[in-house]
């Protein structure tokens, strides 16, 4: 049996980095994603600097990257304000994700070997071992290791790009508190590797396509109870 891959050195606190915008723009979209921050919200510079640790410049960058990516707006008078965000427009951004991850999946297929299984097989271990120990952290991790090792497979940089981009609406660090998601991940990496064990490229891509789809619908179903929208929203 195949040791588990090694997981990558954990994140630094916020403010370790030089890319403070960066930082603060990641913290801010994890905010919005998970009902922390609500639509219409007023985000006052001063407070933010205050509760990450920095200077109201990188907090500034920050909101301004988020402005050009649609979570946040600026309103006369007001400042920036937290974006609307419907359940539509949360399962619109998962489509369209699904749709990319499953096209990568498929190009991947024919070029993963024996060696990227037996690579992928250590990685689901280890998700499967930190599903049962509670630990969503390292689920994350995995699952991060996971879908990485996919992407690269398929040789598509341009398209992996494309992922990255739309993926940023849920950031690494949110998914840990979907309840049910661990396990959710650890099933569905299960048939997906199963999947690319036969080199059916089709099935393969269908799987990973629903895999997103069913993320994205744990996610709605989160911000519906923390109270983003009604559940006729």
């Amino acid at each position: 049996m195949a040791p588990p891959a090694p997981l990558p050195p954990p994140r630094r606190a916020l403010g370790t980095r030089p890319q403070l915008g960066d930082e603060a723009a990641a913290r801010l979209r994890e905010m919005i994603m998970d009902g922390r921050l609500r639509p219409g919200d007023h985000l006052r510079l001063e407070r933010l600097a205050v509760e990450f640790g920095i200077s109201v410049t990188p907090v500034r960058e920050a909101l301004k990257s988020l402005r050009s990516e649609g979570f946040v707006v600026l309103e006369p008078r007001r400042g920036f304000v937290v974006a609307p965000l419907s359940k539509r427009d949360v399962r619109d951004l998962f489509w369209v994700q699904a749709g990319i991850a499953a096209e990568l999946t498929a190009r991947a297929c024919p070029r993963i070997g024996a060696a990227e299984l037996r690579e992928l097989a250590a990685l689901q271990r280890g998700l499967e071992r930190a599903a049962s120990a509670r630990r969503s952290d390292l689920v994350e991790e995995y699952d991060h290791l996971f879908h990485r090792r996919i992407n690269l497979a398929a040789d598509s940089p341009k398209l992996a790009w494309s992922l990255g981009t739309v993926a940023r609406y849920a950031p690494r660090g949110l998914y840990g508190r979907l309840p049910g998601w661990p396990a959710l991940a650890a099933r569905d990496h299960a048939r997906i590797l199963a999947t690319l064990r036969t080199g059916d490229a089709r099935s393969a891509a269908a799987e990973m396509r629903d895999h997103i789809v069913r993320a994205g619908d744990q996610l709605a179903a989160h911000l519906e109870h923390r109270g983003m929208w009604t559940p006729a929203g």
